[in-house]
């Protein structure tokens, strides 16, 4: 028994709109009995006759009337799915999917997509901002092709350093440390700590670096933008750890830290168990010539 095409629905939906055998082979551009074996297909494989025949040609009967308008969701589905993913696929007008940090989306990001828009105008990239946990996950299902993130995944996932970021010690206007040159994170230990919640790559970073010092944090407040920790820092809610690019920003004091430790490294990753689609592999190629350009 032949099995129904896809082609097969397409076809019977035009002979709906012509109601004439002939008149519809030909505007196809196939024979009378390839249609008509197109048209048997179907209903044998539905078990039911669609077509009525009239004298001007054939008409749909009821079960046809269901037939064909499930038919012409299905084939325009089929459509729009070839479109876009033709549109994926096209390294000069596709898409690709790239997810990144939260502290990433007012510095690297904007630049590099600035960037790459003007190298590539038609190419669209759909952005995922999260935390690191979340863009493993878009990793591995699929969600995201590439991804921008402060560690790299283990396992089968390739890795290309971004920028190293140093890190400092964010303190309030009025904070007793607000004068000191460098500190080290053991003087900290009685103050109240701004940071990001349990479970966030850069909430590891930080308290790693604290139980490097002996120190246990006492949390007043978290948040997953590191801004949004800089301006409650500046309201007196507590200190910080940040990257030095977010010091300042609403008045608050930044001072070095001795440990060697503080800093974290930006990166792009992506899996490398199967190969990239092509216009996410130009993305790679774009921001990889940036990197090695600005060594």
């Amino acid at each position: 028994m032949e099995l129904m095409l896809l082609r097969d629905l397409t076809w019977v939906t035009a002979l709906a709109d012509y109601e004439h055998l002939t008149d519809t082979a030909a505007i196809l551009g196939v024979s009378q009995p390839t249609l008509s074996r197109a048209l048997a297909r179907v209903e044998q494989e539905l078990g039911a006759r669609l077509f009525e025949r009239v004298p001007t040609g054939v008409h749909l009967n009821p079960n046809g009337e269901l037939v064909v308008a499930a038919a012409r969701e299905l084939t325009a589905r089929y459509d729009q799915l070839t479109a876009e993913l033709a549109a994926r696929l096209d390294p000069d007008a596709g898409l690709v999917r790239l997810a990144f940090l939260d502290s990433m989306a007012t510095s690297l990001v904007p630049q590099l997509l600035r960037e790459f828009h003007e190298s590539a105008p038609r190419i669209r990239v759909l952005l995922r901002q999260e935390p690191a946990h979340a863009i493993i996950d878009d990793l591995a299902t699929g969600a995201a092709e590439l991804a921008i993130t402060s560690w790299q995944p283990p396992g089968d996932y390739g890795w290309l350093e971004l920028q190293r970021e140093r890190l400092a010690l964010v303190v309030p206007p009025q904070h007793r440390l607000r004068d000191r040159k460098r500190v080290g994170l053991h003087e900290i230990a009685d103050d109240e700590l701004v940071t990001t919640p349990a479970g966030y790559g850069y909430t590891s970073l930080v308290t790693g670096l604290l139980a490097e010092a002996g120190v246990t944090p006492r949390i007043s407040f978290e948040s997953a933008d590191l801004a949004t920790i800089e301006g409650l820092v500046a309201a007196g809610l507590g200190v910080a750890i940040l990257p030095e690019q977010f010091v300042g920003v609403s008045g608050t004091v930044g001072v070095a830290l001795t440990s060697r430790a503080a800093r974290r490294t930006i990166g792009m990753t992506w899996r490398t168990d199967h190969a990239l689609q092509p216009v996410a592999a130009r993305f790679l190629h774009f921001v990889e010539e940036r990197s090695r350009k600005s060594r």
